[in-house]
């Protein structure tokens, strides 16, 4: 279980957090027994003005019509959008669409070629505000994040800062 804020270091230079709230989400969902399904979501926040700094300050959690099974979680609600737009909305256009988070029932999360293909196809096809999605597993000791290009179609992977 992640009990901070974790911290990643940004290919551009700049860092990423998660807030108390979003881990404490991802906390809930992880896969420690058995019969855990895949759980997952969005991720929204903030890109810190005059710098290169983001913050994830939510995630959504799965919703009815999503699929979930030991492996697998796929995100079908439409209301994952409607949270979205409305967040977007509220926040006068500073809370924006950043990414996808997951769960995977191993210790250090790593992504499936299943994961790479759809990450691959979310930045072709989903719209967000910036060059770059961000991509969470969050595993039961420790959450990775990735970073995907739209312009190169590439992914890597983010160090995290401190120990997480």
């Amino acid at each position: 279980m992640v009990t901070n804020e974790p911290i990643f270091n940004l290919t551009n230079g700049g860092k990423i957090k998660l807030s108390k709230s979003a881990v404490y989400l991802i906390n809930k969902l992880t896969q420690y027994e058995a019969r855990s399904p895949e759980s997952g979501g969005v991720l929204l926040g903030r890109f810190i003005k005059d710098s290169k700094n983001i913050v994830v300050d939510k995630v959504t959690t799965p919703m009815k019509g999503d699929k979930q099974t030991r492996y697998l979680f796929k995100r079908l609600s439409p209301l994952h959008q409607l949270i979205i737009d409305s967040e977007w909305n509220k926040s006068n256009g500073t809370c924006n669409y950043l990414g996808e988070w997951h769960t995977h029932p191993e210790l250090v999360p790593t992504p499936s070629g299943i994961d790479i293909r759809d990450w691959k196809r979310k930045l072709k096809t989903d719209t967000f505000s910036s060059r770059f999605l961000y991509f969470i597993i969050a595993g039961t000791r420790s959450i990775n994040m990735w970073e995907g290009d739209r312009r190169t179609n590439e992914i890597r992977g983010l160090e995290p800062i401190s120990d997480i």
